[in-house]
Formats: C-alpha cells, sequence, structure tokens
C-alpha cells in the first residue's frame, strides 16, 4: 500500500477580484479578473490586464477562501461567482478549478466570462462546472472583428456552437460603438448567429463608454477611439430591437 501524494496546488495570476452586481451574472458576485488576454479589442476598459504579468501569483484555495467569506451574501441575492478577465480560458487550469470549486464547494452558480477565441482550451469537464457563459460576440463581420481586436472571429464562432451543442446557458454581450460596430448589418449578423444558437437566453447591448480611457493613458498607451462618441439612447434602443425582431430577450 502507498501512500498517497499530495496533490500540487492549482496556481495562476490573479489580476483582481470584486463584488458585483448586475454585470457578471445574474445577482450580486463574487468575480475573479485573471491576468492575460490575446485580444486587443479597441475598446477594451481593462488594458491593464493584458498581460500575465500584470497580475499576482495566486493558488486556486487563496481565491476560493476569499469567495468563501461572502457566499452568504451572494446566495441571498441569487448570485453567484464568476471568473472572468482579461481572458480566463488563457488559464485554463485555474479557470476550471476555480468553476469546480465555486460550485461544488461553496454551492454557487457559476459563470465565464470569455472572448470564445480559446475556446479550445476549456475541457468538458471546465464547461460541465459552469451554469452560464457570458459571451462576448464583438462582430459578425469578419474583417471588422480582425478590426476591432486584432484576432478572427471564427474560433469564438466554433465555440458558441459547441456551447449549444451542450445546451450550456448562454448570455450574449454585444458592444455598441458608433461608427464602428453598429452597422445595421453587422448588428443583424450577430443577431440571426445567437438566435440560431437556441440557447442564448439574454442579449447585452452594452453602449460603448470611455471609462477605460484613464488606464490607457497610464499605460502611456493612445486610446484608439478617444473621438468616437457614445451612442445615444436612440441608437442603442434601435440595435436592442434587431435581436427583439430575432426573438430574442434583450436589454
Amino acid at each position: 500500500m502507498t501512500d498517497d501524494v499530495p496533490t500540487a496546488p492549482v496556481t495562476g495570476m490573479l489580476h483582481s477580484w470584486d463584488l458585483s452586481t448586475g454585470v457578471d451574472g445574474p445577482g450580486t458576485r463574487f468575480v475573479a479578473f485573471l491576468a492575460g488576454c490575446p485580444l486587443r479589442c479597441q475598446y477594451c476598459h481593462n488594458p491593464d490586464t493584458r498581460y500575465l504579468a500584470d497580475g499576482r501569483p495566486v493558488t486556486a484555495d487563496e481565491v476560493v477562501r476569499e469567495a468563501a467569506g461572502y457566499t452568504a451574501f451572494i446566495r441571498a441575492s441569487g448570485g453567484g461567482a464568476t471568473v472572468s478577465g482579461g481572458e480566463p480560458l488563457l488559464q485554463p487550469a485555474l479557470t476550471g478549478e476555480l468553476l469546480h470549486r465555486f460550485k461544488h464547494e461553496l454551492g454557487l452558480h457559476t459563470a465565464l466570462d470569455t472572448s470564445g477565441y480559446l475556446g479550445t482550451r476549456a475541457t468538458d469537464a471546465l464547461l460541465a462546472d459552469t451554469d452560464l457563459v457570458l459571451l462576448d460576440l464583438k462582430s459578425w463581420d469578419r474583417a471588422l472583428y480582425r478590426r476591432v481586436t486584432g484576432r478572427r472571429l471564427s474560433p469564438t464562432l466554433d465555440f458558441a456552437r459547441r456551447l449549444a451543442g451542450l445546451g450550456t446557458e448562454v448570455h450574449v454581450r454585444f458592444v455598441l460603438v458608433p461608427g464602428l460596430t453598429d452597422p445595421t448589418g453587422n448588428v443583424e449578423g450577430v443577431a440571426a448567429f445567437a438566435a440560431s444558437l437556441g440557447n442564448v437566453t439574454r442579449i447585452d447591448v452594452l453602449p460603448f463608454h470611455k471609462l477605460g480611457a484613464a488606464k490607457w493613458s497610464a499605460l502611456g498607451l493612445d486610446f484608439p477611439l478617444a473621438g468616437t462618441p457614445v451612442p445615444t439612447a436612440e441608437q442603442t434602443a434601435a440595435a436592442r430591437a434587431v435581436f427583439t425582431a430575432h426573438g430574442l430577450h434583450a436589454v
């Protein structure tokens, strides 16, 4: 008979954590923001999470202990825990461990906030521990998607179809940027694709804002959309109406 070998702790790079309400999934949520992201979105409001070095080393134990202190409050609000970033699937081992322990150890509803670009890194086990995916679908037009993010669209679409096949609930997030993502054909394309999946229960049409501009400046970076206006209430309502016309719940 052999002695049990201690399991090495799961580690990774955490940028920060927060408690949020209404923006990272239903209810009040413990949100772990992991460091590192392969996309370079023009409207990114967290450019300080681009690189793994932007975080601090942590173990999953540390993060779970932090979340455990808020579980009673979170449950009372009908909330849960979200793993976000950056791009959490850049660190799939830490992401998977956190989702598993949030769900099974703390008994919380779990959400994964992702662009889907690294969806192939999400194991079936990781997705089995994910109650909800917040999927950022930034454009339907392929050339525009590359312009917005610096990356290809197809990995995100493949991941979305995989989630549909698994029956995983998805909330699609679409950032409305005047003069960039707002062409009617682009919005129609996102809406038609989302409606075709069958597992999308909500569309978040997020009006472009400049709240992260100061972070770009602090990092010595030029904010690409500094001269872009925020969308009007009418423009935002018109975009939401496109999704509603496809039978989707848009907010």
